[in-house]
């Protein structure tokens, strides 16, 4: 992958700027509540968002054809500022982002100038037909088949494709279509347009959150596609091109939970020093705020310093960063969601009132543990890709991090994070040398510890330079939150290996010496001032 093109600074911001005003101008609060109790697709307000005069989309189209080429950091910052708006009217959008990236990833130059560009002019809806009804979060489950059309000479000039396809985002309101089907030699996707005979959207699902977005079934019964039609003209690429591309869309729903859930919190944040209880704000209790807010304040640091590491990562042209669009996905949307579900209490009884949104904001959030991905889903592929690449390292894969982290200023946390890496590496070659690994519960045990550490080491370096730029949190912030979710992750290295310890039917002596390693309660000393550092900056 080639180094992304960085959007002009100016430009940028005036994108920032443009969805402030959208939101200011015709999405207020009532509005929003409205879309949410219909549970209607606001059509006019999606197409004015296409339309010339915002052109939202071409944030996510190459400048090649049409577009901002903006990267990756770049749209990271715009779907977390559209999650923070709205969740429902953000998915809408990043299925547009979504459906198109089989086009972008594996079509040919021609596919490309003729639809990327035409997505670009005419601001059109796209939808992303993956999903299917027995197969869920298993793309390798596909039962959509596509047969082969061969004309006189016994050459493929089209396909029929057949199948049913489930909870497709756009999937009723889509100006075009891009469709993984099986043919002969494998997996493929199809680019069909709205109106093509034989596709046909289910009805409108009425769904517990982001009841602004369209989600449907699609049908599909002998819906010919015509053989230039098949993406990069070649059978059997589906598979390879969808998982190119998790690591970015995966990324970019983990901003959906960031976006989420600061929209949470700061609506907690707000409430905190308006609320007054027995003679004081809520903002001035620590059972509040070092409850309900700073925990969620400190996680949600944590997030956005490892989403902004992996886009610097994939702007910098790395490829195969599945687990790392993993990890962001499972801790970011999971961080969200517990955020939105405090915030509800934060607010106490009018947090259970659909008024104060928070409610609202928490049904929204819950979904992005579960599309794209379950959590589940995703902690059994960082849990067998990170198991695979200690084992091929020989522990070097986690040593190197540890080591990199220890050179770190001593305020950054990063000694206890390498502290809690090294002690893990152990833990997973051990627990791979007594066969542990075979019960999948233990592997998730093992995702959340390398979840937290990874996490955690990227929080910590953010620390060790960082810079304010504007209305940014303070360096003091930033390093408390590192210190706090460091002993955090020390915690989750430590719980865990006692799970994976009580859980076992074996006694494994090496196991428990490793785990005493962490000498776990000294850890703790101090973050009482810690989490004072980080609640008087956020009330403040």
């Amino acid at each position: 992958m080639a180094q992304a093109n960085k959007m002009d600074p100016e430009m940028f911001q005036m994108v920032l700027n443009t969805i402030d005003k959208l939101e200011k101008d015709k999405l207020p609060v009532e509005v929003k509540l409205e879309m949410d109790h219909t549970g209607e697709f606001p059509m006019e307000l999606i197409r004015f968002m296409l339309s010339p005069e915002m052109a939202l989309h071409l944030i996510f189209i190459p400048e090649a054809y049409g577009g901002l080429g903006a990267g990756a950091a770049e749209v990271a910052v715009v779907s977390e500022r559209m999650a923070k708006m709205d969740l429902g009217i953000a998915t809408s959008f990043l299925a547009i982002c979504l459906g198109m990236d089989p086009l972008r990833v594996g079509a040919t130059e021609a596919q490309k100038e003729k639809y990327i560009t035409k997505i670009a002019e005419e601001g059109l809806i796209v939808a992303y037909g993956v999903t299917e009804p027995n197969a869920g979060s298993n793309v390798q489950s596909l039962k959509t088949k596509a047969e082969r059309v061969l004309d006189e000479n016994g050459n493929v000039k089209a396909y029929k494709l057949n199948g049913q396809k489930q909870f497709i985002t756009n999937g009723g309101v889509a100006d075009l279509y891009t469709i993984l089907a099986d043919t002969p030699e494998g997996p493929s996707f199809f680019v069909v347009e709205k109106g093509a005979k034989g596709l046909t959207p289910g009805k409108h699902e009425d769904k517990h959150g982001i009841r602004a977005s369209d989600t449907c079934a699609l049908s599909l019964e002998d819906l010919y596609v015509p053989a230039e039609d098949l993406i990069g003209g070649e059978e059997g690429r589906g598979l390879k091109e969808a998982n190119k591309v998790f690591g970015y869309t995966r990324l970019m729903v983990a901003t959906f939970g960031l976006g989420g859930g600061m929209a949470a919190l700061e609506r907690a944040v707000r409430y905190s020093k308006e609320r007054v209880q027995f003679g004081t704000t809520l903002a001035e209790k620590q059972g509040y705020t070092h409850q309900l807010l700073v925990p969620h304040a400190v996680q949600l640091e944590a997030a956005r310093a490892y989403i902004e590491e992996v886009a610097r990562r994939i702007d910098a042209g790395e490829e195969d960063l599945q687990v790392e669009g993993s990890i962001a996905k499972y801790f970011a949307t999971e961080a969200g969601d517990a955020t939105a579900n405090d915030a509800i209490q934060a607010f106490g009884g009018y947090g259970y009132m659909r008024e104060y949104e928070v409610e609202k904001i928490k049904r929204d959030v819950k979904i992005l543990t579960i599309y794209e991905g379950t959590s589940e889903i995703q902690r059994s592929i960082i849990s067998m890709f990170r198991m695979r690449s200690t084992v091929r390292s020989k522990g070097a894969f986690y040593q190197d991090m540890a080591k990199t982290l220890e050179g770190l200023p001593t305020e950054c946390g990063g000694a206890l994070v390498a502290k809690a890496l090294r002690v893990m590496n152990e833990m997973i070659l051990a627990a791979r040398k007594h066969k542990l690994t075979k019960n999948q519960y233990v592997m998730f045990l093992l995702a959340d510890m390398m979840t937290w550490a990874e996490v955690a080491d990227a929080l910590c370096r953010k620390a060790a330079g960082y810079q304010r730029d504007g209305q940014a949190r303070s360096l003091e912030f930033i390093k408390a939150c590192a210190r706090l979710f460091a002993r955090e992750a020390l915690q989750k290295v430590y719980v865990n290996g006692a799970k994976v310890l009580q859980g076992c039917d074996q006694t494994v002596d090496d196991l428990i010496g490793i785990l005493e390693e962490l000498d776990f309660p000294v850890s703790m000393r101090e973050f009482l001032k810690d989490m004072g550092q980080v609640s008087s900056e956020l009330v403040s």
